[in-house]
C-alpha cells in the first residue's frame, strides 16, 4: 500500500496537468515588452493562441518562476477574439504541480469564451513585479549614478510551444552592458531580442540588462490609512507612512556642501520631492512630521484632482529612511452611496496617492459612525479582513471599525480596484451627541442656577444672635 500511494499520486498528477496545460494548444506569435524605467517593473505581453486539438478549450495556463511569482503584485489578462475585446477576472489563485518544473508558479486563466478548435485568440497578458531590480554595485559614493541589473529569461516561459516570439527591454537611459545573442539590436533606449523561432515549452537562455537608473526608488515599508465617516458630510483621511530609499545604499558619508553646489550631479540618485494625487475637491490638506507641520509643499488643484507635491526636509539617498503623515477631508456626498437594498455603500479607492511607490504593507483603517451594523467588505483583490472598535468623544458603544490589510501594493492596485463596504446606519445616532451636549448644558445651566440660589450659610442663629445683642 505505501508503494502504490506515491505512484498514483504522480499519475493524478500527470493527469491534471495534462488537463490543464494541453498540448493541442500552441502559441502561434508572443511579443513581450519589459518597461524598467522605474523600480517597479511592468511586462505586458501580446500572445496569439492556436487551439489545434479536437475539442474546445476553456482554459489557459501562465506560468512563472518562482522568482518572479512571489513578487507579482498584480496581473491583468485582455481577451480578444474576432476583435472584440472581453476583461477576464485577476488570476489570483495559483497552482504549482510538484512534476518536472517544480521551480514554476501555474495561474489558471478562465477564458471568458471556449476557443473552439481551429480558431486563434488574442491575450494580452499585464504584469507588475516588484523587487526584481537589484543595485549593482550595491553601494556607491554621493557624486555616483545608480547602476542596477534585471535579469529574465530571453524566451517567453510558457508550458505550450511557441511558433515565433521577440522580447524588447525599455530602458531609462545609459546601457552598462547586455547579454549579446545574435538576434538583438540596440535603438536609442530599447533592447530587442529576436525574433526566435519554433521553441519548446519551458525554453530558457538568461538575459542580464545592466543599466543606468537614478529614477525614484521610494519604497514604504509601512502605510497605515485611516478614513473616518461622518454623516454630517465629511470624510477625514488620515495617512501615515514610513519610506525608505531601496537603490543602492549610500557610502563614505554625506556632504551637504557638495549636495546645495549641485544637487543634480552630488546626488543623481536620491530624491528630495514626492508627489501625491489626491482625490477630486479634496480640503483642509496638512502635511507633517514628528517634529511638526512641513511647510515645503505645493497644492494645486483642479476637477480631475489635486495634487500635493511634498518637499522632504532631506534628501533621501540609499539605505535612508523617514516618516510623515499627510491628512486631507473630503465631501462624502462623492464617495457615499445608497444601494437598492437601503444599505450604504462606501466606494473606496484602494492603495496609495504617492505616486510610483511600492507599499510593502498596507493597512487600512475605515472608521464607521457609531451605530453601524450589518457590515459587509466587498473587493475584487485578496486582502486580510477583520473588525475592531474605535472610541472616540461622547460614544458609547464605540464605532465599528473595517481594517483590511494587504502586503506588495503597487500604483496599478488604485488605478484598477475599488473596495466597497456596505453597510446600515440609522439617523436616530446622528441625534444621539447633540442631545447629549444639550443635555449636558442644561445639567450645567441647572446645576449654577441651583447654586445661586442655594443659601449656604452655616446657620441662620448666628444673625438672630446679633440683632438681639444689638438691640441691647
Amino acid at each position: 500500500m505505501e508503494c502504490r500511494l506515491p505512484f498514483s499520486l504522480v499519475v493524478f498528477c500527470l493527469v491534471i496537468l495534462s488537463s490543464t496545460v494541453r498540448s493541442e494548444l500552441v502559441i502561434s506569435s508572443v511579443e513581450k515588452f519589459v518597461d524598467l524605467h522605474s523600480h517597479i517593473v511592468r511586462v505586458v505581453s501580446f500572445l496569439k493562441v492556436e487551439n489545434q486539438g479536437p475539442y474546445d478549450v476553456s482554459e489557459f495556463v501562465l506560468a512563472f518562476p518562482d522568482a518572479q511569482a512571489k513578487n507579482l503584485a498584480t496581473m491583468l489578462v485582455i481577451y480578444l477574439e474576432e476583435g472584440k475585446i472581453i476583461y477576464s477576472e485577476f488570476p489570483i489563485n495559483s497552482t504549482k504541480p510538484k512534476l518536472k518544473q517544480s521551480n514554476m508558479t501555474f495561474y489558471p486563466v478562465t477564458l471568458p469564451k471556449k476557443l473552439e478548435k481551429g480558431k486563434t485568440a488574442g491575450l494580452d497578458v499585464y504584469v507588475v513585479l516588484t523587487n526584481l531590480l537589484k543595485p549593482l554595485p550595491k553601494e556607491i559614493t554621493q557624486a555616483e549614478s545608480q547602476l542596477l541589473v534585471y535579469t529574465d529569461n530571453i524566451y517567453y516561459t510558457s508550458p505550450y510551444h511557441i511558433r515565433n516570439q521577440s522580447i524588447v527591454f525599455r530602458l531609462p537611459g545609459r546601457i552598462e552592458s547586455y547579454s549579446e545573442y545574435s538576434e538583438m539590436r540596440l535603438v536609442e533606449s530599447e533592447l530587442r531580442y529576436g525574433p526566435f523561432e519554433e521553441q519548446p515549452p519551458f525554453s530558457y537562455s538568461p538575459v542580464v540588462v545592466h543599466f543606468e537608473n537614478n529614477n525614484s526608488f521610494a519604497v514604504a515599508s509601512n502605510f497605515v490609512q485611516e478614513i473616518e465617516i461622518s454623516h454630517w458630510g465629511n470624510v477625514q483621511v488620515t495617512e501615515q507612512y514610513t519610506i525608505i530609499h531601496g537603490g543602492a545604499h549610500l557610502k563614505n558619508g554625506f556632504s551637504r556642501i557638495d549636495y546645495q553646489a549641485n544637487p543634480s550631479m552630488s546626488g543623481a540618485s536620491s530624491f528630495r520631492t514626492l508627489v501625491a494625487r489626491l482625490p477630486p475637491m479634496s480640503h483642509s490638506v496638512y502635511y507633517r512630521d514628528e517634529i511638526g507641520n512641513i511647510s515645503t509643499s505645493h497644492l494645486r488643484g483642479d476637477s480631475q484632482g489635486t495634487q500635493l507635491e511634498m518637499e522632504l526636509r532631506f534628501p533621501m539617498f540609499g539605505g535612508w529612511k523617514i516618516s510623515f503623515s499627510i491628512g486631507y477631508s473630503l465631501p462624502l456626498h462623492d464617495f457615499l452611496f445608497e444601494s437598492d437594498a437601503g444599505n450604504n455603500v462606501l466606494n473606496i479607492t484602494f492603495g496609495s496617492s504617492i505616486e510610483e511607490i511600492v507599499v510593502e504593507n498596507q493597512i487600512v483603517r475605515v472608521v464607521l459612525p457609531q451605530g453601524s451594523k450589518d457590515i459587509s467588505v466587498k473587493s475584487r483583490f485578496t486582502t486580510k479582513k477583520s473588525q475592531e472598535l474605535k472610541y472616540s468623544h461622547l460614544d458609547i458603544v464605540g464605532r465599528p471599525v473595517v481594517v483590511l490589510e494587504k502586503d506588495n501594493v503597487v500604483p496599478e492596485h488604485k488605478r484598477y480596484f475599488q473596495v466597497y463596504i456596505y453597510y446600515k446606519f440609522n439617523n436616530i445616532f446622528l441625534l444621539g451627541k447633540a442631545m447629549m451636549l444639550i443635555l449636558g448644558i442644561f445639567l450645567l445651566f441647572l446645576i449654577c442656577i441651583l447654586y445661586m440660589h442655594a443659601d449656604l450659610a452655616l446657620s441662620k442663629t448666628s444673625s438672630w444672635e446679633e440683632e438681639t445683642e444689638g438691640r441691647k
